[in-house]
């Protein structure tokens, strides 16, 4: 398929006016609910929405919070060029919703805190509770930047739509809705972002199919170009994505947001019951399932519309996160409102993103940084919590003119994530299952897990894997028919394909002794490494100092009537007892044993066998 059509298309007017419509909804649910909560002062109601919401807006919410724009741009592009095997995380979502339920929620949810880091003080002590609480404000204003710059920048160099603007509107609209409706403004615009994003998906997917004859052409496509690699089993932790660095790793990963992550947390405390909030999270897993189908079949559809001619090998784009938005001009340029349908619904997930982020930075400092250290009224709070929105706000898009200026640091970013989270993680883990982990050994494990964690990180991103680890497949530009004006500067196009292989090459010589294992490991075990450093390093220095003499109260760790597991096995062997009972058992024994010689007891008795020595 040619490109020309994607160097005519631009923004037309029809798809700025979808793109505004969508930033509009999302400021009217602000004002609605600053409307109607207006008499409720305290900061409690306004950030945990009062503890009186239902399953289903937070189980949408919670998919939408974390399904930014990185998803709708990046997974796709993602798998054009490593192929379909990040399927997987379909499974690691699985395991990471029945271990948040059964494990964090019940203990989170019977405490009603506010903030997760107060969990951190009530278990250890104050130290570890600041430290958790600024490595959690590092860790979101950084991945807030990204989130809110990345998408901006893919689509303005594609779509021609003005960068600043983009980056400001969002961050703005935001905040004001952020700022005025609390928890319950940012849980319904998630509700009504995560439609968005969808109904953006399906139609780039529905118009591929159809220039491509239909669901077959695609698939059987992708599988010959290699994209339906599924049957990676590799156990090598160097290699960047196969079967177990995607479901261990990334269970992990999603974990440490689920579990312990306060925008993830803050929802589900905020349901009426604990049976609400186990039910929002299992909602919420249908929600990431098919949003990771619909990115995933987008990246097959991708790879087949442009199979014989890659736009970014062609050098038609700069970055592979603008492949996504060169598909759409390229397919959907033609009808006016659907680019801006696309466009929307990759703000969609920066805002829900953005908004979950801020609102959880708002609880997070009121809760763990004001509250403890000031005598001030409810009312006050809440409105030191409305300031703070507008505070951090204004900071995510500070940072997003500082991801500019970072420019390949995108992916070092999202690293940092499981960086900061896997050692939280390790923390937490061990004050809810660990009744023998004291406060020096938590603060030892958080810092060495973060420690460990940060170098192996660092140093993936100073010696970059080599591509026979991270195995880029085969792209061409041998079906390309650009006009020669357009296609001067494509002849050198193999070039964008190998930038991991040129800085290794340059760096083979002064490459120190753990460039090819330590720090060529997956950068999804980043967090399973810091997770468990943590908790290794917290239980060996808890028990030198003592820790099995002290005694916690019940309720800061997981008791066994928290869980399902042990009500099921409960309802099971009260069946089963119940049926025993019916039945005379010593009468039954005797039947059965006259009626088979074979059975006979004494024949069971070795002691009455003789053997051949």
């Amino acid at each position: 398929m040619s490109g020309d059509s994607a160097a005519v298309a631009s923004f037309a007017v029809t798809d700025y006016v979808v793109f505004a419509l969508m930033l509009l909804v999302s400021a009217a649910v602000g004002v609605y609910y600053a409307w109607v909560d207006r008499g409720q002062g305290s900061s409690g109601d306004f950030l945990t929405g009062g503890r009186r919401l239902t399953a289903l807006p937070v189980s949408l919410s919670l998919t939408a919070s974390f399904m930014s724009a990185i998803t709708v741009l990046s997974n796709p592009a993602e798998v054009y060029r490593y192929g379909a095997n990040i399927g997987y995380y379909g499974l690691s979502y699985a395991m990471t919703m029945v271990v948040t339920s059964e494990i964090f929620l019940p203990v989170f949810y019977r405490l009603a805190i506010t903030s997760t880091y107060e969990y951190l003080e009530l278990r250890f002590s104050r130290a570890t509770r600041l430290l958790g609480t600024v490595l959690f404000i590092v860790q979101t204003i950084l991945y807030t930047g990204v989130v809110i710059y990345t998408p901006a920048l893919a689509l303005n160099q594609v779509t021609g739509m003005d960068l600043w603007g983009a980056v400001i509107s969002t961050g703005v609209v935001c905040t004001f809705y952020c700022t005025m409706g609390g928890l319950r403004a940012v849980v319904w615009t998630d509700v009504f972002q995560l439609g968005v994003m969808v109904a953006g998906f399906l139609s780039v997917i529905i118009r591929s199919v159809v220039v491509q004859g239909g669901i077959l052409p695609v698939i059987s496509d992708s599988r010959d170009g290699g994209r339906l690699n599924f049957g990676d089993f590799d156990t090598s932790p160097l290699r960047r994505h196969t079967f177990w660095t995607i479901t261990v790793g990334g269970t992990f990963v999603w974990i440490s947001i689920y579990g312990i992550n306060q925008a993830q947390v803050q929802r589900y405390v905020s349901c009426k019951s604990v049976t609400h909030a186990r039910l929002s999270l299992y909602i919420n897993l249908v929600g990431l399932w098919s949003i990771l189908l619909c990115s995933v079949f987008a990246g097959m559809c991708l790879f087949s519309v442009y199979k014989k001619c890659d736009p970014w090998t062609a050098r038609r784009v700069s970055q592979p996160d603008q492949l996504m938005p060169y598909l759409v001009m390229d397919l959907l340029g033609d009808y006016p409102g659907l680019p801006g349908l696309f466009v929307a619904a990759a703000f969609s997930g920066s805002l829900s993103t953005v908004s979950s982020s801020i609102s959880a930075l708002a609880a997070v400092t009121v809760e763990d940084l004001i509250k403890p250290y000031t005598k001030m009224s409810e009312r006050h709070l809440a409105w030191t919590s409305k300031g703070l929105s507008v505070l951090y706000g204004v900071m995510c898009i500070g940072m997003a003119g500082l991801a500019s200026l970072m420019g390949g640091a995108l992916q070092a970013v999202i690293s940092i994530f499981g960086i900061i989270g896997g050692p939280l993680l390790g923390v937490f883990t061990l004050g809810i299952l660990c009744p023998m982990a004291n406060s020096k050994g938590a603060l030892s494990g958080l810092v060495s897990g973060l420690v460990v964690s940060l170098w192996v990180g660092i140093g993936a991103q100073v010696y970059p894997p080599s591509p026979e680890m991270s195995r880029p497949l085969s792209l061409t530009t041998q079906g390309c028919n650009f006009t020669h004006a357009e296609s001067l500067n494509w002849t050198s196009g193999a070039l964008p394909t190998q930038p991991a292989s040129f800085s290794a090459a340059s760096a083979q010589h002064t490459q120190p002794l753990l460039a090819d294992s330590w720090y060529a490991v997956s950068y999804l075990y980043f967090s399973p490494i810091g997770t468990i450093t943590a908790v290794s390093v917290g239980l060996l220095v808890s028990l030198l100092t003592g820790g099995w003499k002290q005694k916690v109260v019940s309720r800061l760790t997981l008791m066994k009537e928290d869980t399902n597991l042990y009500h099921l096995f409960r309802l099971v062997k009260d069946r089963v007892a119940r049926r025993t009972g019916e039945l005379d058992l010593a009468t039954g024994r005797e039947k059965s044993g006259s009626t088979n010689r074979a059975f006979c007891d004494v024949e069971l008795d070795l002691t009455k066998c003789s053997f051949p020595t």
